[in-house]
């Protein structure tokens, strides 16, 4: 049954499973081991980032196609949300609206993006969204009257999802409110659109997008169009992450050029893939977690060294001022150098490669083109 739900994809490493049940149980226990604002407010952001995270793997992990206008998808579900939700009223049917109309429109642009750029080279492709990107942010801070400006746009909750709304006073220890119940509408969403993501890229489509990876000449000469599964990668992965978007506003309640569409969630995007390991999907649940978690709390902990390094004689002053929570992102990015240097392939497929076992294509000899052309023959 387990390796239905996972459309046969195990994470094939036992201190990877574990890694990923940890990770699972501890999102899904946060709100009754740690009931706080910021504790919830974590979890949650995690959550997003993973479907994410996941969504951008499709097309640079599974695909080979670098993309630097992810940001864009992203932005469209979020402002789709929050613009619906506050020119619409408080609602279940505006937020469907809102939701509606953001696929629509980053289907529409996603296609129009990869139709008249994928025949082209990568590096022209990441050039092109890298400029959709800045441009949609430039939009986003000057469009006041529709998007905020700078400033972005604030919500009230749908009333059902609303903080103020008790459904009960005492929940397994906790209240029953409804921004727990958000919480938990987030995370269920989130898990069911990760797997989904599983299938796509263990389905016969997911397998040819691997072929055109590895060789898109001798995909093509199998007589794939090439193209096609690129664009249909492409508007895919822009499907998901508008849904992602949609759900940061929801959880939010808040939209803005920073909280979406700003270039350091870009890079922040391209930190998670890379530490989680790219082409895994696995890779985005460990990723954001990691990160997420050392922007959250890394300073928190840096505060407590420094306190603790200052007793010690001689070198403490040194240490102190070292270690000082001001310097995190010091610190910060020079986790993420560690990280690359001992786990080249991301940590996901680091912990993979220890497990002596061959890829299921590799067993049989045979190459993904190969593999994805038996598949679609059946």
């Amino acid at each position: 049954m387990i390796r239905n739900i996972l459309s046969n994809d195990l994470p094939r490493s036992r201190p990877l499973t574990a890694v990923l049940l940890v990770i699972l149980i501890g999102l899904l226990v946060t709100p009754f081991i740690a009931p706080g604002v910021r504790s919830l407010d974590v979890a949650a952001k995690i959550c997003i980032f993973i479907v994410l995270i996941a969504s951008y793997d499709l097309v640079l992990g599974y695909t080979g196609i670098v993309s630097f206008g992810h940001t864009v998808f992203f932005g469209l579900g979020a402002y789709g949300v929050t613009i619906a939700l506050t020119r619409l009223g408080s609602t279940w049917s505006a937020l469907a609206v809102g939701i509606c109309i953001a696929l629509i429109l980053s289907l529409m642009l996603a296609f129009v993006v990869a139709l008249f750029s994928l025949r082209i080279r990568a590096i022209f492709y990441a050039m092109i969204t890298l400029v959709v990107a800045s441009a949609f942010s430039v939009l986003a801070s000057q469009l006041f009257e529709l998007t905020g400006g700078e400033d972005g746009l604030t919500i009230r909750a749908i009333p059902a999802l609303s903080p103020g709304t008790v459904y009960s006073e005492s929940f397994l220890g906790v209240t029953l409110d409804g921004r727990l119940v958000t919480y938990y509408l987030v995370f269920s969403i989130c898990v069911l659109l990760f797997l989904i993501l599983l299938r796509i890229v263990n389905s016969p489509f997911g397998r040819v997008l691997q072929a055109i990876r590895e060789n898109d000449f001798r995909a093509s000469a199998l007589g794939y169009q090439t193209v096609i599964y690129r664009t249909l990668s492409s508007m895919i992965s822009a499907f998901f992450a508008t849904l992602a978007g949609a759900l940061l506003a929801l959880w939010l309640r808040y939209n803005g050029p920073d909280t979406s569409v700003s270039f350091t969630i870009m890079v922040d995007i391209l930190l998670m893939a890379v530490i989680g390991g790219i082409g895994t999907m696995y890779g985005a649940v460990v990723g954001p977690t990691l990160l997420i978690l050392a922007q959250s709390y890394l300073q928190d902990l840096m505060h407590w060294a420094s306190l603790s390094a200052s007793g010690i004689p001689i070198v403490g002053n040194f240490l102190a001022a070292l270690l000082s929570p001001d310097r995190w992102l010091l610190w910060l990015g020079v986790l993420f150098v560690l990280s690359i240097y001992y786990f080249p392939s991301g940590i996901v497929g680091q912990l993979r490669r220890r497990v002596q076992r061959q890829p299921e294509s590799g067993r049989s000899g045979r190459t993904y083109v190969e593999c994805a052309r038996g598949e679609q023959a059946r």
